[in-house]
């Protein structure tokens, strides 16, 4: 799959998840039942996945990208009133240090979800 046939995917199941749930919930919740929707997909994915190499070696106790899917696909999730100027840095730098092109940041604290989806791209 291409980038965004899988940003496509993503966000179907999150949109999914968003309906049975709703807003007001912690990120952690929102992060362990888009888990489920995309293991139900059939959709690979890695979870809480180090995102800095320092000096050739895995730093697993610093910043973690909340999800990489298919190999592609960084999503970050967020549950907050409004996204900010540094959720995308935050995304943009995962994308830059991990060598991706597409991110998704997701605001799950949103009435519609599709108004919390931003798409992020690195240009390599």
């Amino acid at each position: 799959m291409i980038e965004n046939e899988v940003s496509d995917k993503i966000i179907g199941a999150a949109i999914e998840a968003h309906k049975i749930l709703g807003p007001g919930l912690l990120e952690s919740t929102y992060h362990a039942c888009l888990k489920r929707e995309l293991t139900v997909a059939g959709i690979q994915f890695e979870s809480e996945v180090p995102v800095v190499e320092y000096k050739g070696y895995l730093i697993n106790d610093a910043c973690r990208a909340d999800l990489l899917v298919e190999n592609r696909v960084i999503v970050e999730l967020k549950a907050v009133d409004m996204l900010a100027n540094k959720h995308k840095a935050q995304l943009l730098t995962y994308l830059r240090l991990m060598k991706r092109k597409l991110g998704l940041l997701i605001n799950f604290n949103e009435v519609m979800l599709k108004n919390g989806v931003r798409r992020v791209v690195n240009d390599l």
